[in-house]
């Protein structure tokens, strides 16, 4: 490809020749540079996000390392990529959520709020001082007419609601696992009850990586119509969910 020296290789609001905008092609190779692959799937009552931990020095605190968050007590959110652009979406997208319930006197529905993030993201695509943020953002809840939901949203701002996604460095083999599992059963995101929701996404993360997990390898965040509330799990959680794994094997 020749891109010759003209400004669309570094001016945001210059198209290429062809027909691209490099610099948001590059966000999307930013999202990689984590190392991390994040999963996220979804079940007849619960809705999950695993991805994995990396403590990348001794020093460091292991509990103060994370990429998921609550947004509300009933939205949780997957961040994958460039760890300081991930805590500026996760302020904002809590700033939108007490501002919508603030404004309309209940919780913000997860559509809504995959919408608002996705418009400022494209948004950043537009003007010459901004950049997109490095991050592919996921988010999940209980829907209480259209039960547990998922959605991506991209540093496009492109989104889309899923039975199940991926994000990360191992994206296209974690997607490529997940699409074998939803033909052996497609209805598994109707029918898959809380304990294979999870192992599911911890499976899908241990199959494309080659790795079995410690407790300590990994964080998993659930939201369930049973406790309707999001959170993570414990590491006793977590490794009970491994060694089902493990037995099945």
């Amino acid at each position: 490809m020749s891109r010759g020296g003209g400004g669309h290789e570094y001016q945001i609001t210059v198209f290429s020749p062809e027909g691209k905008l490099f610099q948001v092609e590059y966000a999307f190779k930013a999202v990689k540079t984590s190392g991390l692959t994040s999963v996220a799937t979804k079940g007849k009552d619960i809705a999950v996000v695993c991805t994995e931990k990396k403590v990348t020095d001794l020093l460091i605190d292991p509990s103060s390392v994370s990429n998921i968050y609550n947004i509300t007590d009933t939205i949780g959110a997957l961040t994958t990529g460039i760890t300081p652009d991930a805590k500026a979406i996760i302020s904002r997208l809590r700033m939108e959520a007490a501002d919508y319930k603030f404004e309309n006197g209940h919780t913000i529905p997860i559509d809504i709020l995959s919408q608002r993030w996705a418009d400022l993201a494209q948004l950043y695509t537009q003007k010459m001082f901004m950049r997109p943020l490095g991050v592919e953002t996921m988010l999940v809840s209980i829907d209480d007419e259209r039960g547990s939901q998922i959605y991506k949203i991209d540093p496009s701002g492109h989104f889309l609601g899923y039975k199940a996604c991926t994000a990360g460095i191992k994206e296209v083999e974690a997607s490529n696992y997940l699409a074998k599992q939803f033909k052996k059963k497609e209805d598994l995101h109707t029918t898959y009850s809380d304990n294979e929701t999870i192992q599911l996404a911890i499976g899908t993360l241990q199959n494309v990586l080659s790795t079995d997990f410690k407790s300590t390898d990994i964080e998993v965040g659930i939201i369930s119509r049973r406790e309707k509330k999001f959170r993570k799990l414990t590491p006793l959680e977590i490794e009970e969910h491994l060694n089902a794994l493990s037995s099945k094997d």
